[in-house]
């Protein structure tokens, strides 16, 4: 059986257990130190969620660009910048990117717990410090809810890159075990994690 285990570094900015209200809860937060230099407050921002779901993936990026709209960045669904096809592996959807010219994107994944192990060091590792090289990874690891008589323990992870930089400036883990009701989890925790970019000063401070 594979552990949860979730480590904490101060050097790197890592924080554990980290309560929010609602339904989400972040277990596990990662800053780059970096990320005090970015701001996105009026500039493009793609909204990502890496699923094979298509209803799930419209319904959390919409939801996603909305959080962003509201703090003074312009949010835009990955889904309306490529056909999906495209979307799914790095080389193909990096030139998408680029022609979008966009600053950032907000990336939400689901993960089963059987798959993923969060240490001190997933965040430093190639899989994730750099966009394209998770956005490969992550696409390789889809994954699929169980069937509607199985109660499945997720982890979603939410990763925030500066597509300049090619760089991961946030991350966090958060936890559910009711993988039927996704899609609503899905969308909170984009509420959530807009208001995290806002903490970080990612995002204008205050919603109009």
């Amino acid at each position: 059986m594979m552990q949860r285990t979730m480590g904490t570094t101060t050097a790197i900015g890592m924080t554990a257990v980290v309560a929010l209200s609602g339904a989400v809860r972040f277990t596990s937060t990662f800053k780059s130190l970096d990320a005090g230099a970015v701001s996105f407050v009026g500039k493009k921002v793609a909204a990502l969620v890496i699923t094979n779901d298509d209803s799930l993936r419209v319904a959390g990026e919409e939801s996603m660009v909305r959080e962003l709209n509201a703090r003074g960045i312009q949010g835009v669904a990955t889904y309306r910048i490529a056909p999906k096809e495209e979307l799914r592996r790095a080389d193909t959807a990096k030139p998408w990117f680029e022609k979008a010219n966009l600053e950032g994107v907000l990336v939400v994944r689901p993960v089963s717990v059987d798959r993923e192990t969060y240490t001190t060091g997933t965040w430093v590792t190639s899989n994730y410090s750099t966009l394209w090289g998770y956005y490969g990874y992550g696409w390789s690891a889809v994954y699929v809810p169980a069937s509607a008589r199985t109660q499945t323990f997720v982890v979603v992870e939410t990763t925030i890159y500066s597509v300049p930089r090619n760089q991961l400036l946030w991350a966090a883990v958060s936890e559910t075990n009711n993988p039927r009701d996704l899609r609503g989890y899905v969308e909170e925790l984009a509420k959530e994690m807009v208001k995290e970019m806002q903490k970080q000063g990612l995002a204008r401070s205050q919603p109009r």
